[in-house]
């Protein structure tokens, strides 16, 4: 099933965004449903305050597990994990002008929209 239909689900089920976008990408984040649903509760609605979309936040989560840090200190793993996450930002603030939950809301951008094209860009990031 592709990823924006299945994040979608999940959000229509009554999971949050991040919550979503981190679900349906487990086949590159390796994470169960019961987890990655429990790692990203906190961060729908803007960590619940408007702040960060939590769809971006959740594909940045899942980018993060694809290509994981093995240990602390790795240079080569924090910069690529700082590239992939300006990345995921940047691809969604270069659609939609901002990158903040209320911000996106008042331009009319639902929550919907956000999870389907974030899972996709997540997705194609991993892929890339």
């Amino acid at each position: 099933m592709d990823v924006s239909k299945k994040a979608l689900e999940y959000h229509a089920a009554g999971l949050n965004c991040a919550q979503s976008v981190l679900a349906a990408l487990s086949k590159y984040t390796r994470l169960d449903e019961k987890t990655a649903i429990s790692v990203a509760a906190g961060f729908g609605g803007g960590m619940c305050s408007g702040e960060m979309c939590g769809s971006i936040s959740g594909a940045i989560m899942a980018v993060g597990l694809a290509f994981p840090t093995k240990k602390a200190g790795d240079a080569q793993a924090k910069a690529r994990a700082n590239k992939l996450t300006k990345k995921c930002v940047t691809e969604a603030s270069c659609k939609y002008g901002c990158v903040r939950c209320r911000e996106l809301k008042k331009n009319s951008v639902s929550c919907d929209e956000m999870i389907a094209y974030m899972a996709c860009t997540a997705e194609a990031i991993i892929k890339d």
